[in-house]
C-alpha cells in the first residue's frame, strides 16, 4: 500500500478519518479505555464508548478531546497513532502526510499540541487546517469565489460559524456549544424535572430519538430508564420533545448570538451574498430536528443543511489535502 496521505476530524465525539480515492474510512467515537492499574490502553472507539459509565475503579473511559481542543495529550496520541494504523495497515512502507480539521477559535499552543501529537503517532509531515474552510469544501460551497459564503459547523464540542470569501475566513467565532453540551442541558433538566439520574449516553438517545429545536405540533415521547435521585433505585419515565426543547434553549440562544455576531461585523456586499444564498449547517449536531428553521427564523436568512452533514468537515479535509496547492493558503499551521 503507498498510500501516503490522510485526512482526519479531530472531533470531541467522533472521529472521521478520509483517504484519497479511498474516502471516508472511519468513523468512531473519540473515546480511549484505559486501565489504571498498568495504564495500558484496552480499548479505543466503538469498543470503548461501549464501556462509559459501565467501568470498574480499574478502568476508565474517556474522551481525550474536550470542546475540540486536546485535554489528554497522551491519550489523544495513542488514538491517533490507532487510528492512522487502522486507515492504512501496520505495515507501510512511508509515513503518511496527515491534515488534521481544528476549530477555528484555538489558541496556537493548542495547534502546537495537535501538530505534536500528530507527529509523535507517525506522520511524515502534519497539516492545521480551520473547521469552517474544510466544512465549507466538505459541503461542496465554492470557497474560492469572490462571494460570500455562510458556514454553520455545530460539532460535537464546539460550533463554527463563518463567512467564506476567496478561499479564506472573512469573519468567524467559535463557541464552544454543541451536541456534547446539548447532552448536559438534558440530563440537567431530567434530573431537576423528573428527579431522575441518566448517564451521557442517554442523555444522547434521548437528543438523537425525540429532539427538536423548536416545539413540536405532535410532541415525541420514549421511556427512559435511569436512578431515582431520592430513593436511589431504578426507575422509568417518559420523556417527550418538549423537555429536550425547552432543556437546550440557552444553548441554542448561544449558536444564534453567535451567528448574529458575525453577520453584524460581515461587509455589506457580503451580508447580501449570504442572504441570496443562504446559511449552510453542516456538522453531527445539525442533523436535530427543526435547527435550520430555528435559524432562520431567528436571523432572517433561509438556512440549509448540507448533504451528508457529518461527514462535511472530513470529506473536505481529504479534498483539501489532495489539492494540496491549491488550499496552501488556507491552512492554519504546517511542519
Amino acid at each position: 500500500m503507498f498510500l501516503k496521505k490522510i485526512g482526519i476530524d479531530l472531533g470531541t465525539t467522533n472521529i472521521l478519518v478520509y483517504v484519497p480515492k479511498r474516502g471516508i474510512v472511519i468513523n468512531e467515537p473519540s473515546v480511549v479505555a484505559i486501565s489504571l492499574t498498568d495504564n495500558k490502553i484496552l480499548a479505543v472507539g466503538v469498543e470503548a464508548k461501549e464501556m462509559i459509565g459501565r467501568t470498574p475503579d480499574s478502568i476508565v473511559a474517556s474522551r481525550p478531546l474536550k470542546d475540540g481542543v486536546i485535554a489528554d495529550y497522551k491519550t489523544t496520541e495513542t488514538m491517533l497513532k490507532y487510528f492512522i494504523n487502522k486507515a492504512l495497515g501496520n505495515i507501510r512502507l512511508f509515513r503518511p502526510e496527515v491534515m488534521v480539521a481544528v476549530p477555528a477559535g484555538i489558541t496556537s499552543t493548542e495547534k502546537r499540541a495537535v501538530i505534536d501529537a500528530t507527529m509523535a503517532a507517525g506522520a511524515k509531515a502534519a497539516y492545521i487546517i480551520k473547521e469552517p474552510i474544510v466544512a465549507a469544501i466538505g459541503a461542496n460551497i465554492p470557497i474560492g469565489a469572490p462571494s460570500g459564503h455562510m458556514i454553520i459547523d455545530i460539532g460535537g464540542g464546539t460550533s463554527e460559524i463563518a463567512v467564506i470569501s476567496l478561499g479564506g475566513i472573512v469573519n468567524s467565532v467559535s463557541v464552544r456549544i454543541g451536541g456534547n453540551r446539548f447532552d448536559t442541558s438534558i440530563s440537567e433538566f431530567i434530573r431537576k424535572k423528573y428527579g431522575l439520574a441518566i448517564g451521557d449516553r442517554t442523555a444522547e438517545e434521548i437528543k438523537i430519538n425525540i429532539g427538536s429545536a423548536m416545539y413540536l405540533d405532535k410532541k415525541m415521547s420514549m421511556k427512559v430508564k435511569g436512578r431515582d435521585m431520592i430513593k436511589g433505585l431504578p426507575k422509568t419515565i417518559v420523556a417527550t420533545s418538549d423537555d429536550v426543547t425547552e432543556a437546550i434553549q440557552d444553548d441554542l440562544e448561544g449558536i444564534i448570538d453567535a451567528t448574529k455576531s458575525v453577520l453584524q461585523k460581515t461587509p455589506p456586499e457580503l451580508s447580501a451574498d449570504v442572504i441570496d444564498k443562504g446559511m449552510i449547517l453542516s456538522g453531527g449536531s445539525s442533523l436535530l430536528r427543526n435547527i435550520d428553521k430555528l435559524l432562520s427564523k431567528a436571523i432572517g436568512v433561509p438556512a440549509h443543511v448540507a448533504d451528508e452533514s457529518l461527514l462535511c468537515v472530513a470529506k473536505g479535509t481529504g479534498i483539501a489535502l489532495e489539492n494540496l496547492e491549491l488550499y496552501k493558503r488556507s491552512l492554519a499551521t504546517m511542519r
